[in-house]
C-alpha cells in the first residue's frame, strides 16, 4: 500500500512537472470547455473560482459515496480504481478550466486559489484532527487513525498543490520584454 501511495505522488509531481502537455492533451476540443468558455459568467474570477470549489467537493463527496458503498462488499482493490478515476477526473476537469478560463494572470490566479482552497480547508480539518487525536477507550491504540489522517493530509495537500499549478498557470508560455 506504501508503494502505491508513492507512485501515486510521484505520478502527481511528473504531471505538474509536465502541465502544459497534461493541459493541452486533456483539455482539447471539450464541449464542456466550449460552454464555459463562452458563457460570460465563467470570465469572472470569484464565480469561477467557486465554481471549481464546489466541483471539487461534488468530486471529492462522489468518491467517497462510491468508496462508502464498496464497503459492503469484500472486493480487493476495487477502491484503488475508484480513487485513480477520481484523480484523472480531477486532472481532466482541471484541465478544461485552465483551457476554458480567459483573463488577466492575477485573476487566473485568483480563481485557482478560490477553486482549489476547498483541499485546503480540509487539509487544516485533518490536521486538526490529526493534533487532537485521543484514545475511545483506555488502552485504546490511535497509530491506525493517526495514520489515516496524516495519509489524508498528504492527499488533500497534494490536491490542493496540483489544482492550483494546473488552474492557476496559463496554457501559453509568458513573453518577457527587455526594455533599455
Amino acid at each position: 500500500m506504501t508503494l502505491i501511495f508513492l507512485l501515486g505522488l510521484i505520478g502527481v509531481v511528473l504531471i505538474l512537472f509536465f502541465k502544459s502537455s497534461v493541459v493541452s492533451f486533456l483539455g482539447e476540443n471539450n464541449k464542456f470547455g466550449m460552454v464555459l468558455k463562452n458563457t460570460s459568467w465563467f470570465q469572472n474570477f470569484w464565480i469561477s473560482g467557486l465554481f471549481l470549489f464546489f466541483m471539487n467537493g461534488l468530486l471529492f463527496f462522489l468518491t467517497c459515496l462510491v468508496l462508502y458503498i464498496l464497503m459492503a462488499f469484500l472486493i480487493p482493490y476495487v477502491h484503488l480504481i475508484v480513487m485513480a478515476v477520481a484523480v484523472i477526473t480531477s486532472l481532466v476537469l482541471w484541465s478544461i478550466i485552465n483551457k476554458s478560463w480567459q483573463g488577466k494572470r492575477k485573476d487566473r490566479l485568483k480563481m485557482a486559489a478560490i477553486g482549489s482552497s476547498f483541499y485546503l480547508i480540509l487539509t487544516v480539518i485533518f490536521l486538526y484532527k490529526y493534533v487532537t487525536i485521543e484514545p475511545y477507550l483506555p488502552g485504546d491504540d490511535t497509530f491506525m487513525r493517526a495514520l489515516g489522517l496524516f495519509l489524508a493530509i498528504m492527499v488533500t495537500f497534494v490536491a490542493f498543490t496540483a489544482c492550483f499549478v494546473i488552474t492557476g498557470f496559463s496554457k501559453g508560455k509568458a513573453q518577457i520584454q527587455f526594455h533599455a
